[in-house]
């Protein structure tokens, strides 16, 4: 039994290959899963697969299933491929024909393939959709480990600011853009290439974190909602740079955005996110009168000299954006305004080490009420 594919013919180097359109039905059985875990690296002609990577592009898939878009699949094989031009005028392109038992070796794309398998359980039609396959022949081991290596060998990844400037799915990416030119405070001042700012840059935020301090506001954002959650975020985000005079003296002209980043923390990441977390807390706990509480942020000393932010958002004089960093720097913040904290975020703080002062404020709170 063969299998037959729309396909070209062309010349790489010294090598021919073809590019051929497979269907997704077609792509699990052409392409059979690998375990090269099993060997020793050295005898390996691909990575280990990383199978927490293939949720999220199926995902991907079942969600954008009339929209997605994939680069081509690169692949080996080992047999003996007919090709048929369709006409002399044209004698490199035509039908490509290999057996089906064929052996066949991804090169690039095994967590597209693995993802494509696994996409065909939940919705069996997409297998309709072709995907374009570059296959070139089996060597040996060295030439296939040599391909992987040149196929990878220049990748990179996109900066998240870049990601995030252009994904036009996701309803927080919308949302960021528009913050980022609604809200005065980050007009003109949010870096939306760069993952980190350099020493001498203009800006004050980079659009990944205010992205992900406003993902942490607003949680869940849908269609229906979108408008209203854009519009609480606006608010949200207005009422904090009120109470940032540093913020208002870089927007004057006042304070160079270099100063503000070097002697204060509450422009990087951590701190943001740690102010996106704390306000959805906030919000849902005082709707009616959330932007009063903000007025507390004037009484927190954001100065990265500051003892207090050792072990929560600052190492040394090394700012900390890890996860578990975000989620101390909420709950210090709650507990400087006041705001009741979960039996996590006190065990959390009390094992850092210089938070005393917040303890005391969130029992002076607990005194007057």
């Amino acid at each position: 039994m063969k299998l037959s594919f729309p396909a070209m013919r062309g010349r790489m180097g010294n090598r021919d290959y073809y590019v051929a359109m497979v269907k997704l039905s077609i792509v699990p059985k052409m392409f059979k899963f690998r375990d090269w875990a099993e060997l020793p690296p050295e005898q390996r002609a691909q990575r280990v697969i990383t199978k927490s990577r293939i949720p999220a592009i199926t995902k991907y898939i079942l969600e954008n299933e009339d929209d997605y878009l994939f680069s081509s699949l690169t692949a080996s094989y080992n047999c003996d491929p007919q090709f048929r031009p369709l006409a002399e005028a044209h004698p490199d392109i035509g039908v490509l024909e290999v057996p089906f038992d064929s052996d066949m070796i991804i090169n690039d794309g095994q967590h597209r393939r693995a993802a494509i398998e696994e996409a065909l359980r939940e919705k069996p039609h997409l297998g309709e959709h072709t995907i374009s396959v570059v296959l070139f022949p089996w060597e040996d081991l060295d030439r296939m480990q040599q391909m992987f290596s040149d196929l990878n060998r220049t990748a990179r990844t996109t900066s998240k600011s870049l990601n995030i400037l252009y994904n036009h799915r996701d309803l927080v990416s919308q949302i960021t853009l528009t913050l980022s030119e609604k809200v005065e405070a980050f007009r003109g001042l949010v870096d939306k290439d760069r993952v980190s700012l350099p020493l001498r840059s203009p800006k004050l935020f980079t659009l990944g974190a205010l992205h992900d301090a406003t993902a942490a506001l607003l949680g869940d954002v849908t269609d229906q909602s979108m408008g209203e959650q854009e519009e609480l975020a606006t608010d949200y985000w207005n009422a904090v740079a009120g109470n940032m005079p540093e913020w208002a003296k870089v927007k004057a002209g006042d304070m160079k955005p270099m100063e503000l980043r070097q002697e204060f923390i509450h422009t990087h990441a951590v701190v943001l996110c740690g102010l996106g977390a704390m306000g959805k807390s906030l919000i849902e706990n005082y709707p009616d009168d959330w932007a009063k509480k903000l007025k507390g942020l004037r009484n927190i000393d954001w100065r990265r000299t500051n003892k207090e932010w050792q072990g929560i958002a600052m190492s040394g004089t090394d700012v900390v954006n890890r996860r578990q960093s975000r989620v101390d720097t909420a709950a210090f913040i709650k507990g400087k305004l006041g705001l009741v904290l979960t039996p996590s975020e006190k065990r959390s703080l009390e094992s850092a080490t210089d938070v005393k002062s917040v303890m005391n404020d969130l029992r002076r709170f607990a005194a007057k009420a």
